[in-house]
């Protein structure tokens, strides 16, 4: 009997162990993003895939209803050490990650949880910008993008236009024949610093900053003040006081998207993850295409910079959630969900792989898709050099919003070109020089 009872417990201690795993509870973890809307909903997507393909983890995915939101919010919460496990971050937040310390970085966290990631696998235009100095990513590229050039091929075609402006002499001669083809807004664009200031840098190769656009210290400094930057500012100027640009912005009552897909305006500078977007609003039937930003003629072309986000793994969390955010970071990694993701958004393969497999699938060639691999084509059209890996000046998100006011005052007539462009530099810098105080003492790794 005594063995009886010993073969009955251990049966019943096998049966225990069988059924742990089952009735355990999944390791929740949080995951914060900047998304909303469709993009928000994208994401949301993302996240129940993840739970539905295994039942070790489960993901809670919140939207903070804004990219500087959703920095600030993880900020305080990590003080209160209430922060989330993973936390979106946009590409002009990244140096405030990399100076606070309260990241695990990327290939630890894989290495140390079991998962051999090619890091060489991520375009170079892409890591760079999120990688420190000797090329090891702190962070995941997740939601990334360009800055693109949208046209309406219809309304070219009706003012006689053939074929994609490959420089802003085009821009302008194409802006004329379509204002002389009836079209009132031939070009629109918004005060947004990202296209027209920071993307149009980088592809004509002009700093934005000293230290090479920050990289090579926090004591950086602003100069697109005195840059091509203010040659541009002129010539949108001069072409809006004409009638053949157009401001389009939310608060006005249109933004430079929806104007675009409206048809209200013919072209638009825009990220290519609003490719997808444009698709489902716009009417169907309707021919339009993406091409990459143009440059000025005689210009030596440059690669365009990386905007979007990465994916950075927060400190304070259970040892478990992080086993759970390498697999969720492992899973979105995968091929089929890299094409899944460009297909639903807009938003570009980060991966050399990834976008190997979209093209050997034909995405590329479906009429939806089409043009998407331009972003990919402007990203890498030549190897990033000191002025195109990216942008590395602290509070950069303040100075966007500086550049955006000093936009405004330039276009609704309140200062000149320059004066406003120098305005911004000279706030910009102020807000340089609080940022390196905060972090006084510390270098960039």
């Amino acid at each position: 009997m005594k063995h009886l009872g010993v073969k009955f417990a251990a049966m019943a201690l096998a049966l225990g162990l069988g059924v742990t795993p089952a009735l355990a509870e999944k390791v929740k973890f949080e995951f914060w993003h900047g998304l909303s809307g469709d993009l928000g909903e994208r994401v949301k997507e993302t996240c129940d895939k993840f739970n539905a393909s295994q039942s070790d983890y489960e993901i809670v995915c919140t939207s903070q209803n804004g990219y500087p939101e959703t920095i600030q919010n993880a900020i305080a919460a990590y003080r209160a050490k209430k922060n989330p496990a993973i936390v979106q971050v946009f590409d002009v937040g990244t140096l405030d990650l990399m100076l606070s310390g309260a990241y695990i970085p990327a290939k630890k966290l894989m290495e140390d949880n079991g998962y051999k990631i090619d890091w060489d696998n991520y375009f170079g235009g892409i890591a760079r910008y999120y990688a420190d100095s000797k090329g090891v990513l702190n962070s995941f590229p997740f939601n990334s993008s360009t800055a693109m050039f949208y046209y309406n091929i219809d309304a070219f075609t009706k003012a006689g236009i053939d074929g994609a402006p490959q420089t802003w002499e085009d821009v302008e001669a194409d802006a004329r024949k379509l204002k002389s083809a009836g079209f009132d807004c031939p070009l629109g664009f918004s005060f947004d610093s990202w296209a027209t200031v920071e993307q149009f840098s980088a592809i004509h190769n002009q700093p934005i900053a000293t230290k090479n656009n920050g990289y090579d210290g926090l004591d950086t400094e602003l100069v697109f003040n005195k840059t091509k930057v203010v040659d541009q500012l002129t010539f949108f100027k001069k072409m809006t006081d004409e009638g053949l640009f157009q401001v389009k912005t939310a608060q006005l009552g249109m933004d430079v998207v929806p104007a675009f897909a409206s048809q209200t305006c013919q072209m638009i500078q825009s990220s290519v993850a609003d490719h997808g977007t444009i698709g489902k609003t716009i009417k169907p039937g309707t021919k339009w295409a993406v091409t990459m930003l143009p440059v000025w003629k005689g210009t030596e072309r440059k690669n365009s910079l990386v905007g979007g986000a990465s994916l950075w793994v927060l400190k304070n969390r259970p040892e478990a959630e992080y086993k759970g955010a390498a697999a969720f970071l492992n899973f979105i990694a995968q091929p089929d969900m890299v094409e899944w993701w460009s297909t639903v958004t807009g938003y570009i393969p980060v991966t050399k792989t990834g976008f190997d497999a979209m093209k050997a699938n034909g995405f590329y060639e479906k009429p939806q898709f089409a043009g998407r691999e331009k972003a990919i084509e402007s990203l890498t059209y030549t190897p990033a050099g000191d002025l195109t890996r990216g942008i590395r000046v602290g509070g950069f998100p303040q100075i966007r919003k500086e550049i955006s006011n000093a936009m405004e005052g330039i276009f609704f007539g309140k200062m000149t070109v320059q004066a406003g462009l120098d305005q911004a530099v000279e706030r910009g810098n102020a807000i340089i020089r609080r940022f390196e105080k905060t972090y006084a003492g510390q270098t960039l790794n």
